[in-house]
């Protein structure tokens, strides 16, 4: 069961160790260091690794290195990708505590500090996440402050609990991981470029508790063109196919670790294939697919049934093949398109509300 405690302060002055990595953020960099380096309590120093930007960002931080004896620089000569990137600063964190933050992404006043007297008030802890918001605009919203509770979860737990609803319920800005915890791990897997950050997480449960700071904004994450899916249910196939290597990889690499996992992945399996299952519906709910929507939705559904077999008879897939059938012959949706947007408004607020609160995705379902 997850436990509910109350927030102490820390008491005594850790070291903690930021890695940014940087690739043609350099317009970034000083907002991000300005919004945590004068953690109070803390001894924070900052890795910038930058990975041959050709805009000139390895030359701002040197300049800012240069005027901060906290902060060091990596200038990579040629572009070695994110995974090796971030692996590389990970590998030269010297702290107690590190955490890796984008350069152009945001920690909330004091989070770094709430997060470190976590981890020091609770040695089982190998790693602390919370609330990230989004934004934007150059300027994030003002931040939540006041702490509620911290919630701490055996590991194993934590891990069935995010494995069963198939959702990455953390924005990498807010987490602070135990660096002990971190070497073990031995940093991001590159066979998941595009989630890795959930493959981490989840081997941490595997090897230590899980916290949270709870009530407050940790960090904010910035939404802009670089960082966002330009199609939209193509960025959802590739998304279900690399969480679908990210469970097995967990389950095969790491489910000694794990009570009754051959269930748990069992239940993990059949929750993604629901899920690959409504996003090919979502669409065909709301209207008629357009351009080549069609054909990647039904990607959507086949991946379905290859990650879950069963999934070919259950009544999503049978859902799914009625829109089909519909749409070639002309015909709309059952229910109407305003009723299923209405629908799908309610489903994910209470979802983001729900997540936002105790950290844990909403449930996706059973077929």
């Amino acid at each position: 069961m997850a436990r509910r405690l109350r927030p102490v302060p820390l008491r005594s002055r850790p070291r903690v160790t930021v890695v940014i990595p940087c690739y043609n953020y350099g317009h970034f960099l000083a907002p991000c260091l300005e919004s945590f380096i004068d953690s109070d309590g803390l001894d924070v120093d900052v890795i910038v690794v930058d990975d041959a930007s050709p805009d000139g960002s390895a030359a701002v931080a040197r300049e800012i290195a240069a005027r901060d004896a906290r902060v060091r620089v990596i200038a990579h000569e040629t572009n070695k990708r994110h995974i090796a990137t971030y692996n590389e600063g990970l590998a030269a964190a010297e702290g107690e505590y590190v955490m890796l933050l984008s350069a152009d992404d945001l920690l909330a006043p004091g989070a770094l500090t709430r997060s470190a007297a976590l981890l020091q008030a609770n040695p089982e802890v190998g790693m602390v996440y919370g609330f990230s918001r989004r934004f934007t605009t150059g300027t994030p919203p003002p931040a939540r402050s006041t702490v509620t509770s911290w919630t701490v979860w055996d590991g194993p737990e934590w891990v069935a609990e995010v494995s069963r609803r198939v959702s990455n319920p953390i924005y990498t800005p807010e987490v602070l991981m135990r660096t002990s915890v971190m070497r073990e791990l031995a940093g991001y897997d590159a066979r998941l470029p595009h989630a890795a950050d959930f493959l981490l997480w989840l081997r941490a449960g595997t090897r230590a508790a899980i916290g949270r700071v709870n009530g407050v904004d940790q960090a904010f994450y910035r939404i802009h063109g670089a960082n966002m899916h330009v199609e939209q249910y193509a960025g959802a196939v590739l998304d279900i196919e690399q969480r679908h290597l990210t469970l097995q990889i967990l389950f095969d690499e790491d489910g000694d670790r794990l009570p009754d996992s051959a269930s748990l992945r069992e239940r993990s399996l059949r929750a993604l294939a629901r899920e690959a299952l409504l996003l090919a519906c979502r669409p065909y709910d709301h209207g008629t697919p357009v351009g080549d929507q069609a054909g990647q939705l039904d990607q959507l559904a086949r991946l379905a049934v290859e990650i879950w077999p069963e999934a070919k008879e259950s009544k999503l897939s049978r859902r799914y093949q009625r829109h089909v059938a519909r749409s070639r012959a002309g015909r709309g949706p059952v229910v109407t398109a305003p009723v299923s947007a209405f629908r799908d408004r309610v489903v994910e607020h209470l979802g983001w509300r729900r997540w936002r609160a105790t950290g844990i995705s909403a449930a996706v379902g059973s077929l």
